[in-house]
């Protein structure tokens, strides 16, 4: 440990006393630390903020059936809008009658109108009509007032829940529960006021109103497939009320055992591996191409240390003449290329986070810094001083001490 200590302190030394040189040394690892940190942070924000829109919207233990699945073949997904009849609540009650693993079936249906109040109106305010049974799943909930309760959107009342957003951009610091609202002219009594949920690349999700689906079909219509959620009795037997339901809705809609599925059921998991696998290779490149410059770093901090080994011919034949093995100047020059190597991973973990998070406050794209990315960043830069140290680190110890000596 003392030689270590004492290798360090003759690198730093070393580093101090050519200041400029070392900084632009370092300048390349520098920049490709800050690269990264600020790529991987952009990044791992992305992934956490997408994360979670999609189970807000789709629920975490529960899962969707709509008219057409999770397609990604064009041709395939025209086919089925095509094809496909809409969802209806007959399906939803035969998902509930057939199926002994469900606990909670919930219809509903989305389209984007006006919300009024007062002189205040908001336009393309996501209208979302549901059934009874809203209440089960967490995707809805109440920070203020209540939700509609099961006998009022059974019974079509005028209720309605409002996005955070919604509601104070309606009403400010005005308390909006008992207030009555127009949603597309027809008023609406709010009975309550979800919690934030936030945004997302600048798209808010909380710019929404609930109410019963009876209301929602007398204001757009019944022409609209709806969309089914279905909460299993626990979250172990997903896959199982999964399978279920579609036997169900096979069952319910006459399919012949030939005949693919006319409807389509996904999870929060089915789009999440999607998105995973529809970025990862984008992620992927972004960072090979910024690991990149690793390297020219590396490259670069090879050089000057062959400069320094030339450099520092006579005080290294001075010290193997006085008995220093080899290891030991392999040890002195690997130290201070590390060194010199984890300072600038230093100072670029701390610029690439500061980098992140200045792109997150003044832009819709989220960055998360994590502290597995600062030490990866840290990391790279030690084992590039190594890797690229060993070659200087070589030469300098195969030096022959008398030759080494003879040198101005």
């Amino acid at each position: 440990m003392n030689q270590f200590l004492e290798s360090v302190g003759l690198a730093l030394g070393a580093i101090w006393a050519n200041k400029l040189r070392s900084f632009m040394t370092v300048l390349g690892n520098i920049v490709a630390v800050t690269s990264i940190i600020a790529v991987v942070s952009l990044i791992q924000g992305l992934n956490a903020a997408v994360s979670t829109a999609i189970i807000n919207e789709a629920g975490a233990d529960a899962f969707i059936v709509q008219r057409v699945g999770v397609i990604t073949d064009p041709d395939e997904a025209e086919r089925a809008q095509r094809m496909n009849p809409d969802v209806t609540l007959a399906d939803g009650e035969a998902i509930q009658r057939f199926s002994q693993h469900v606990d909670a079936v919930m219809a509903q249906a989305e389209r984007n109108g006006t919300v009024s109040y007062g002189s205040q109106t908001l336009e393309s305010v996501s209208i979302q009509g549901v059934t009874r049974n809203f209440g089960d799943f967490s995707t809805f909930d109440a920070e203020r007032g209540r939700m509609p309760t099961p006998s009022e959107v059974e019974r079509n009342q005028p209720v309605a829940l409002l996005g955070w957003s919604t509601a104070d951009r309606l009403f400010g610091e005005v308390n909006p529960i008992g207030k009555t609202v127009a949603i597309q002219g027809v008023h609406f009594r709010v009975v309550g006021v979800s919690a934030k949920k936030g945004s997302i690349f600048g798209q808010s999700q909380d710019e929404f109103v609930v109410i019963p689906l009876g209301r929602y079909h007398q204001l757009f219509g019944t022409g609209q497939s709806l969309e089914l959620m279905v909460q299993p009795t626990t979250p172990a037997v997903l896959h199982t009320a999964i399978d279920e339901a579609t036997v169900a809705l096979r069952v319910h809609r006459h399919l012949r055992p030939t005949e693919q599925d006319n409807f389509g059921i996904f999870t929060s998991d089915t789009i999440l591996n999607i998105y995973h696998q529809a970025t990862a290779g984008i992620f992927a490149v972004l960072v090979g191409v910024v690991g990149l410059s690793l390297v020219v770093g590396g490259i670069v901090i090879m050089n000057i240390m062959l400069m320094v080994v030339s450099e520092r011919t006579r005080e290294i034949g001075l010290r193997k003449a006085l008995g220093a093995q080899r290891r030991d100047i392999i040890w002195q020059v690997l130290t201070e290329s590390v060194t010199l190597s984890t300072m600038g991973g230093i100072v670029g973990t701390g610029l690439g986070a500061s980098v992140a998070l200045a792109i997150a406050r003044f832009t819709p794209v989220p960055a998360s810094v994590q502290v597995w990315s600062v030490a990866l960043g840290v990391s790279l830069t030690a084992v590039v001083g190594l890797g690229f140290g060993l070659y200087p680190a070589n030469r300098a110890a195969r030096l022959d001490p008398i030759e080494a000596l003879r040198r101005e």
